[in-house]
């Protein structure tokens, strides 16, 4: 059994200069092991249950938690540089609350801001794993009691009252006879390291006024009226717009440009470089690029898998699958195996970033989630030290693991070293969707053995193309790791990572027996990288199908039978309150169905009821979704319930018809109208989220859980409304579009004048 050694919290206090009082934290954290409720044949505990991936990012980010600071200036604002990305997940709101809660501020006197690469930190500044408020959750109330508690003992000492007799409120401490006292006024007696402070106590979650109650996101209203600014946004003196010829297979590499002169002498272009990914072109303004890049006459390597097609890579992966154990004699077994493509990451805001490149230094702007080890290898690549990159972390668009990765900004620092002049690199959508990194394509093979109306054994044999993991833990010793050896199309290591992802991400909820789960991975050399929910929305979500299947064999109800061999409580809860919320076996008119899923991924446990209109069986609508989640701890319940939208809307995607075609070795999907991404018309109309009640239970995450329960619970409704069970996903996927030529960028809806 893995143990995590309880350790005594303490906290150190740092005194950067006056006159801002800034205080940093290092805390331990506790371990808290899975409450198991006895049901059918008991299973062991997994590793998951006992160590998840997000508890090893939290663990790796606590020693150097004492360099993250938080700041309280003249101006009375306390403001903290989080070394996380805000992509829409609600970080810097969530963040803002808990110091909004313990320094007790209004929020709009709370700055949270994205703090810029910094190496010190080590593993410490990686947005991954749905860790983010597991790992900053003590540390940052901890660090917010700490300046209240100095601000506190600073008035007592100018007023010579006892700190007892003082309370603080809106930014101003206040004493019994009246006195007022602002922080920011205290913030250069607060500062001095003399101050005697006593105890620093967080305030008991019953005293909260602002954690638990929801909070609109502080960004919101920047975000509907433009004035939020993303990477393209940003005003760097000179940056160029910038686009790139890419080859027309996944992860060619350029060889010759045979028409420079003619490409350089284009309207509005300015300079040609060439890189290994392909030509860019640097123009006056964006369509200019586009026009020019669509005009190169260039040549590439056919990249490592050029004659590759969604069916000949599934081939690839059936054939390599683990075989299953052989069955115990007399058992009854029942078998089921699910097909999923590759998927893009969709997300609204194209891959970009800007850079100035000069001979003595470096700055990098861009959606960095593991922004150290980018500043790191731009650093070598460049020929610079670590020290003059300048890696700057800007909010944005979505990420769903994708972001990890920073090919888009290495691009822009060689391109820019390359002309001499900063540029402003943008991703054409098309080049997002067929040359950015995908999910991997995967088969799941299941096979439970049955016996005396019981299920004893589980198995489930996964095989995807290898997920790239060379990012490391987000710097560049473990990224190098994973990277070697040098040459291999996916390293060794890099393999040996996915597999320590694998089991430290996906668990069977159920007592289900002798529960065996084991993961192949090709090495194919197509462009992957984590997904949201990393291997669970395909391995968890074809799991809850496979549970309907051996319920339908033992002849009971589907919900009945989970709720019968769920280890957990808590899941059994969450499965109560979306069967009960969504009126479970209810009669339903012909061609609808319902469906039910449960999922238990980073501490969290959520479900989901789905009810599915499929009179036309190749446009199926999802008509009604109830789904519930328990967190532990609920911070803003506005952003637990946009988390669990957005799971939903991923899962409806996925399920239903979004997936990558690949066809001679790159994806024919190039936009939005042929990606086929869930549109507002997709989306049920009745949807009711259910956030349990925040408990002492561990602190889960909420950024990927909600994405498996209603994978499957929509793949079940569909079975049940067809009578088909759907083996291939999305469950409709036809080319229905005519694909861009490979290499070509459409022109813009709108063209210019």
């Amino acid at each position: 059994m893995l143990e995590v050694a309880l350790g005594r919290r303490r906290f150190m206090t740092y005194l950067l200069g006056v006159p801002a009082l800034a205080v940093a934290t290092r805390i331990t954290f506790d371990a808290v092991a899975p409450d198991a409720a006895a049901a059918a044949l008991p299973s062991a505990p997994s590793v998951e249950e006992m160590f998840d991936i997000g508890e090893a990012l939290v663990v790796a980010s606590a020693p150097t938690m004492p360099l993250v600071k938080l700041e309280i200036g003249e101006d009375g604002v306390a403001r903290m540089g989080v070394p996380r990305i805000e992509m829409g997940q609600g970080i810097t709101t969530a963040l803002g609350m808990l110091i909004a809660e313990e320094l007790d501020l209004r929020m709009d006197q709370v700055e949270v801001t994205c703090a810029d690469a910094r190496p010190e930190l080590v593993l410490n500044q990686m947005t991954a794993g749905s860790s983010t408020i597991r790992a900053f959750y003590d540390p940052v109330r901890v660090l917010a009691a700490t300046a209240r508690a100095r601000m506190l003992a600073a008035a007592a000492v100018e007023w010579g009252l006892p700190v007892g007799s003082l309370t603080t409120s809106g930014g101003s401490v206040t004493s019994d006879d009246g006195r007022t006292a602002t922080f920011g006024e205290l913030s250069r007696p607060a500062a001095d390291p003399a101050l005697q402070v006593g105890a620093v106590v967080p305030k008991a979650a019953s005293d909260h006024k602002i954690v638990g109650t929801p909070v609109r996101r502080v960004d919101a209203l920047d975000i509907v009226t433009g004035r939020k600014r993303f990477t393209m946004d940003l005003q760097v003196p000179g940056a160029l717009p910038t686009m790139i010829r890419r080859a027309p297979t996944w992860n060619g590499t350029f060889r010759s440009l045979a028409n420079r002169g003619a490409i350089e002498a284009m309207p509005g272009v300015l300079a040609v470089a060439t890189i290994p990914s392909g030509v860019a072109v640097v123009a006056e303004t964006f369509e200019q690029a586009r026009a020019a890049v669509c005009a190169v006459d260039a040549t590439f390597s056919a990249g490592p898998v050029p004659n590759e097609s969604n069916d000949s890579i599934m081939q690839k992966l059936k054939k390599a699958a683990l075989p299953f154990a052989a069955p115990a004699l007399g058992a009854v077994t029942v078998e089921a195996s699910y097909e999923w493509p590759s998927a893009s990451h969709a997300f609204l805001e194209t891959e970009c970033a800007i850079a100035d490149v000069r001979p003595g230094g470096a700055e990098i702007w861009s959606g960095f989630q593991a922004p150290i080890v980018a500043q790191q290898k731009i650093a070598v690549e460049l020929g610079l030290p670590q020290k003059a990159v300048k890696a700057h972390v800007v909010p944005c668009g979505g990420g769903f693991g994708r972001r990890v990765f920073f090919d888009t900004a290495m691009e822009a620092a060689l391109i820019s070293k390359a002309v001499g002049k900063p540029i402003k690199l943008m991703w054409h959508r098309t080049d997002d969707m067929r040359h950015g990194r995908c999910r991997p394509a995967n088969v799941q093979n299941f096979r439970a053995t049955l016996v005396a109306g019981q299920v004893a054994t589980l198995e489930q044999r996964v095989c995807g193309v290898s997920t790239d993991y060379r990012h490391g833990l987000g710097e560049i010793l473990t990224a190098t790791a994973t990277a070697l050896p040098e040459g291999a199309k996916q390293a060794v290591a890099n393999d040996a990572f996915g597999q320590a992802v694998f089991l430290t991400f996906v668990a069977s909820p159920y007592n289900f027996g002798v529960y065996d789960k084991r993961q192949t991975e090709l090495s194919l050399g197509i462009p992957t990288s984590s997904y949201r929910s990393v291997p669970n929305q395909t391995a968890r979500g074809s799991e809850e199908m496979f549970v309907d299947e051996i319920a339908e064999r033992l002849g009971v109800d589907p919900v009945e039978f989970r709720r019968s061999t769920l280890k957990s409580e808590r899941t059994r809860a969450v499965l109560d309150a979306v069967v009960d919320a969504g009126d479970w076996g209810r009669r339903m008119p012909t061609g609808f169905a319902q469906g039910i899923g449960v999922h238990v991924e980073s501490r969290s446990h959520t479900a989901a009821l789905i009810e599915l209109d499929c009179r036309d069986p190749k446009n199926p609508l999802v008509t009604k979704a109830v789904m519930a989640v328990d967190v532990g701890k609920v911070i803003n319940p506005l952003g637990l319930e946009a988390q669990m939208q957005g799971g939903l809307a991923e899962a409806i995607s996925l399920t239903l018809k979004a997936g990558l075609h690949v066809v001679d070795g790159l994806p024919l999907e190039g936009s939005y109208s042929q990606y086929h991404f869930a549109r507002q018309k997709d989306f049920p109309s009745d949807l009711e989220i259910i956030i349990m009640p925040s408990h002492d239970g561990p602190l889960g995450g909420a950024g990927e859980v909600g994405s498996s329960a209603p994978t499957g619970a929509i793949a079940n409704a569909y079975a049940r409304a067809t009578g088909v069970r759907p083996r291939t996903f999305p469950i409709n996927h036809p080319i229905d579009f005519d694909p861009f030529p490979p290499g070509q960028l459409p022109p813009p809806a709108f063209p210019e004048g």
